[in-house]
């Protein structure tokens, strides 16, 4: 897989006039969502290089993450005389860029298509790397395909259509990059907990995110397929997407940043216990998700619910559930297992302790 093209932009209209001048195309499209239509579409919709393009709006929200939406932006294309040599700006979430690039990816054998993440998530974790796909069965991301846009924008004008929630979720992902990089400006040592999540300045937001997205680049770029050091990008996810499944399934969804917060301080409790990962580390960043994600409520009757939902992580090898742990901020342990008692342990301390 090629480097995916990220375009830090200051100035939206010429960065994305120049984008879509790239990719030579017969059609022009738009998918957003209900929320991006009203609060983002706006934005761009009267730029002369958007001119003439065909809105598809989809249903918001990982719940609606399904086959059905990714039918109906096949329809919409299918409708409106879409080709494969047409393209597609694709404006919002992880969600929309997951699902749309899925979609647009497989309509014809493959669209190209420019990503606009519109949240903090977005433009630090589905912005880079080349994953779509969709919710099924009940399970996480389950179908889908490697596919890089033609381009990514990421302009921190977005960010101020954001509540306070969708900068946290975003701000997980960051959290999850500082752990895992070797640079201390990068790191968590390097503001990520001193930084005031709850009224972010914007600009040093924005320049926070270069930062993490660089982390995620350099670890995509050595291993694109997830065959080895690309494992490390699931630190938080497998009892994360474990908190986020369960929750959907119970029709209380959770924001996929706060899932994979959660998620976090469970396995880095887990590093401690089985990599040796510091104490007063773990404590650290387990108080920082503490004070502004809170905790979700799960209780000893939803362990057998979360541990069979564990065992359909991807990662998984045989019946083994697979952890990405930490010997330190920045020190991987990738292929990590650990035992049904070693994760109950671990939920009676996320339930319980700090």
């Amino acid at each position: 897989m090629e480097e995916q093209k990220i375009i830090l932009s200051e100035r939206l209209e010429q960065t994305l006039t120049e984008a879509v001048q790239t990719v030579p195309h017969d059609r022009l499209f738009i998918v957003c969502d209900t929320n991006t239509h009203k609060l983002c579409l706006p934005l761009v919709s009267g730029f002369e290089c958007m001119k003439g393009a065909h809105v598809i709006t989809i249903l918001p929200d990982d719940e609606h993450k399904s086959l059905q939406q990714v039918e109906l932006v096949w329809s919409q294309l299918q409708q409106h005389g879409a080709t494969r040599h047409s393209l597609c700006v694709n404006i919002g979430g992880g969600m929309v860029t997951d699902l749309a690039g899925f979609a647009l990816s497989t309509f014809k054998r493959g669209m190209r298509f420019i990503n606009i993440p519109t949240t903090l998530l977005a433009m630090v974790d589905a912005s880079v790397g080349g994953k779509t796909g969709f919710n099924y069965g009940g399970l996480k991301n389950e179908i889908g395909v490697f596919s890089n846009a033609d381009a990514v924008i990421l302009d921190s004008i977005f960010l101020r259509t954001l509540d306070r929630e969708n900068i946290l979720s975003g701000y997980a992902e960051m959290l999850k990059h500082g752990l895992l990089s070797p640079l201390p400006s990068g790191g968590v040592g390097g503001g990520l907990l001193s930084f005031d999540v709850e009224q972010p300045d914007l600009v040093e937001l924005g320049r926070m995110v270069a930062e993490s997205v660089q982390v995620k680049q350099h670890i995509v770029l050595e291993d694109p397929r997830e065959q080895g050091l690309r494992k490390a990008l699931n630190l938080g996810h497998t009892v994360g997407h474990a908190f986020e499944a369960m929750a959907l399934a119970k029709q209380h969804p959770v924001l996929h940043g706060y899932a994979v917060a959660w998620g976090m301080m469970c396995e880095l409790y887990l590093s401690v216990m089985k990599t040796g990962f510091p104490v007063d580390t773990m404590r650290q960043v387990n108080s920082f998700i503490l004070e502004h994600y809170g905790r979700m409520t799960i209780t000893c009757d939803d362990y057998p619910t979360l541990l069979q939902l564990m065992t359909h992580d991807k990662k998984n090898t045989g019946t083994d559930i697979n952890f990405t742990l930490l010997h330190n901020v920045g020190n991987l342990a990738l292929n990590q297992t650990a035992t049904k008692e070693e994760i109950e342990e671990t939920l009676d301390f996320y339930r319980e302790g700090l």
